[in-house]
């Protein structure tokens, strides 16, 4: 799976501090608001990272991230010369996309909760589940019958995916819900009693339901079909809503809820963005472990060792966060 993160837009309504800077670049306590959800993507065990922004402000993503090098990913960079919708994202990456199931994340989401992880590893499983053929046999699969334990990557026999039990059957799509008050400003998913998701509308004037959809979509690769075929809404835009009503009619979407416990932060607002820091930095000199803190994914995942981690805190090793990545590199 590759990841995508939309960090476009031109932030008006955080005039006058956008004027002059990306969004996406304003901190978050301790760092850029854009490492929260490419965090997102590297705890699902993604590594191939397409960040997609404005021609202007491109070039400043490119100097805070770099290749990727330094934590065992892969940065690409591409622009968005106009905000013509969250569906334009894979339009955009399509040649990035190549075959491959992909996740995107919007640039000024933050998630947080014990569980979550997990949830993006099914979530993943979900979209790359290997589709069953009429007619298809063990060895055109890839299947040997020996090796019950195997993933699902490619095998190096046949050069095809196996398809693995537990992961066979149509790929979905996952988006997550999340209960607010005011609904009617985001797309708005609607359950049945049993918790399927009957439909999804966008910014609803009469919402069917409290929970709104966030800014993270994991999508098998017909997404790119998808969107191409998206006509624009009445905003003149390619709303992501007409993609998961697409996958919703073909019975391949599935909602999952962020329940108690959970924190979805939309850093949208003057408010909202000094609110994000505050509770970032309530969490972090409460439980002495940092949220979002890309190096220290990168180490506990094994895509970068401590001598790495070590040299990314040295020109940091006068404040606490270049202190926090030396103490995780000796302590291993």
């Amino acid at each position: 799976m590759k990841g995508i993160v939309l960090a476009g837009g031109s932030g008006t309504r955080l005039y006058p501090i956008t004027k002059g800077v990306s969004k996406q670049l304003l901190p978050i306590y301790d760092k850029p608001m854009i490492y929260y959800p490419v965090s997102v993507l590297m705890l699902a065990g993604i590594r191939e990272i397409l960040i997609i922004s404005t021609p202007q402000d491109l070039p400043a993503f490119r100097r805070l991230l770099g290749d990727g090098s330094e934590l065992g990913v892969r940065f690409e960079y591409a622009e968005q010369p106009s905000p013509d919708g969250l569906a334009q994202a894979f339009i955009i990456g399509r040649e990035f996309i190549g075959g491959d199931s992909v996740c995107l994340v919007l640039g000024d989401n933050i998630f947080y909760g014990a569980g979550f992880t997990p949830m993006l590893a099914q979530a993943v499983k979900d979209a790359e589940r290997c589709p069953i053929r009429s007619g298809m046999t063990g060895e055109k699969s890839g299947m040997t019958g020996e090796k019950p334990g195997m993933t699902g990557e490619k095998t190096g026999m046949t050069g095809e995916k196996a398809v693995i039990p537990g992961l066979t059957g149509n790929p979905k799509a996952t988006v997550f819900g999340y209960w607010v008050s005011d609904p009617e400003r985001y797309g708005v998913a609607e359950f049945d009693k049993a918790g399927r998701c009957l439909s999804i509308e966008e910014k609803p004037a009469q919402p069917k339901s409290n929970y709104a959809v966030t800014g993270l979509y994991f999508y098998p690769n017909e997404v790119v079909k998808i969107a191409s075929e998206v006509k624009p809404s009445a905003r003149g835009e390619l709303e992501i809503t007409s993609v998961n009503q697409a996958f919703l009619a073909m019975d391949r979407l599935q909602v999952q809820t962020l329940g108690r416990g959970f924190a979805w932060l939309d850093t949208g607002t003057h408010d909202s963005l000094a609110e994000a820091s505050i509770f970032i930095e309530t969490l972090e000199k409460r439980t002495g472990c940092k949220i979002a803190c890309l190096e220290e994914i990168a180490f506990e995942k094994g895509w970068i060792d401590a001598g790495q981690l070590l040299a990314a805190a040295e020109p940091m090793k006068k404040n606490q966060y270049g202190q926090y990545l030396i103490r995780l590199a000796q302590n291993g």
